[in-house]
């Protein structure tokens, strides 16, 4: 086996918690998982996924609202029902 060394990170509780949670439900622990991390940026010499200022959208304050309002009247009942039939006929 290789030598092995120790590697000490800070992180927020909440993320670390999450993020045991995530691996250990893909059958890692977090050490396994930032080893693959490692490896992975080691053998395509860069960072393994996108960095990016950009937002996701689907997750902005104004569509999460956008969504609890939908599910809150699909709730009390405030929804229409429509055939595909009827559905085709509006967009004409």
């Amino acid at each position: 086996m290789s030598e092995t060394t120790n590697l000490n990170i800070r992180i927020n509780k909440d993320l670390k918690e999450k993020a045991e949670a995530l691996f250990s439900e893909l059958g890692l622990n977090m050490s396994s998982a930032f080893n693959i991390f490692v490896r992975q940026a080691l053998r395509e010499r860069k960072i393994p996924f996108e960095i990016s200022l950009a937002r996701d959208t689907f997750f902005s304050p104004e569509n999460l609202a956008v969504l609890r309002k939908s599910i809150q009247e699909a709730r009390e009942g405030k929804f229409v029902t429509k055939t595909l039939d009827e559905l085709r006929a509006m967009e004409k």
